[in-house]
């Protein structure tokens, strides 16, 4: 049986912001959490920032909410600089990893905090909060407190009380780490479908890089406080500019080659660089593991694990010179802990860095 997702209601519908985080700088003492970030966010985009703990993703999205200032630079919602506007001002829906619900307040009057806050009539106030809880699947669950939900379900309605007053952006800090990977997934999916439905601007905080490629139209990958890249998932896994970028997004072997005028010899093969500019001399090749093939001839090595994953098969190669090289393959084609192997790689271009 086919389920349809609920649509969005007119009464939730936004007109989605545009956001601009302009040379952004925050300090903790000696430690610059933002060196210079700059960013700019499309009306109605669904934008995520990935990354590492530590280089500064969170701290990007507390300050865009107004929950730390910032030493340098300029935060802009729609071309409004909102750098001495308090947080209940910004008009920013939030969603933290942790639920934050009010333990004393059934699911209806914590979706309807924000507009009572606003002192929205009651009649809109209901039809606004029905609404929410509709398109979260929750109608059924109004009533209920907190306590008497899964942490799915508090989650869903930590969204929609986030959504419930028309924020023109919506900020999500993690808001999935803290669910089992089945609920993770599903819940994943519903906040791309709601936000695509309201048109909201979003910007969503994860490490998990499945996640961002997974929903985002965009994903910008921070390190050490600013953006190393921004693009779309497939930009980000296909041409990645640096090699932290092709370390992070995706899976990569890391495979000892020589760069000479663009070109990279690796074990044999000749590959192109992703940038040909690159300077020549030893490399750090970063190869998919799609872009490895079992081969009758080729670089030899021995398999010493293999995983289902569905769709695909993934096998672990040491090679004869102790390299741990990963394959992607069909799911027929089966190998065995122990049997010798020959390696090749497809020709895919590759990202390089200078090898250390």
């Amino acid at each position: 049986m086919t389920t349809t997702a609920p649509a969005a209601s007119a009464s939730l519908a936004s007109t989605g912001a545009t956001v601009e985080l302009d040379a952004v700088e925050k300090h903790y003492g000696a430690h610059r959490a933002l060196a210079g970030l700059s960013l700019s966010v499309r009306p109605g985009e669904f934008l995520s920032l990935l990354g590492p703990s530590g280089c500064g993703k969170t701290t990007a999205l507390r300050a865009l909410a107004g929950l730390e200032a910032v030493d340098a630079g300029t935060i802009r919602i729609d071309g409004e600089d909102v750098g001495t506007v308090p947080v209940n001002r910004r008009d920013i829906g939030m969603v933290f990893q942790q639920y934050s619900l009010f333990p004393h307040m059934t699911v209806r009057q914590n979706v309807a905090f924000g507009l009572e806050m606003r002192k929205v009539p009651a009649a809109a106030r209901r039809e606004r909060v029905i609404d929410a809880l509709d398109m979260v699947h929750l109608a059924d669950f109004a009533d209920r407190f907190p306590h008497q939900l899964s942490g799915g379900q508090q989650q869903r309605v930590a969204l929609a009380r986030a959504l419930v007053t028309r924020p023109r952006v919506l900020l999500l800090d993690e808001p999935l780490s803290a669910l089992d990977a089945k609920v993770r997934v599903s819940l994943r999916d519903e906040i791309r479908r709601i936000q695509s439905d309201l048109g909201i601007t979003t910007v969503f905080v994860t490490h998990d890089q499945e996640e961002a490629l997974a929903v985002s139209d965009r994903i910008a990958v921070m390190n050490a406080g600013d953006i190393e890249q921004i693009g779309t998932p497939e930009e980000l896994y296909s041409a990645p500019v640096s090699a932290f970028t092709a370390d992070f997004v995706g899976q990569s072997n890391r495979m000892r080659g020589d760069l000479r005028g663009g070109d990279v010899f690796v074990y044999g093969f000749t590959v192109p660089a992703l940038d040909r500019s690159a300077a020549d001399g030893p490399v750090t090749a970063f190869v998919r593991p799609e872009d490895v093939a079992f081969a009758v001839e080729g670089v030899t090595g021995t398999v010493v694990s293999s995983s289902f994953l569905g769709s695909v098969r993934r096998t672990t190669v040491r090679l004869d010179d102790d390299t741990i090289v990963a394959v992607q393959h069909a799911v027929g084609d089966r190998r065995v802990v122990g049997e010798p192997v020959a390696l090749r790689l497809t020709g895919a271009p590759v990202a390089v860095a200078p090898l250390a």
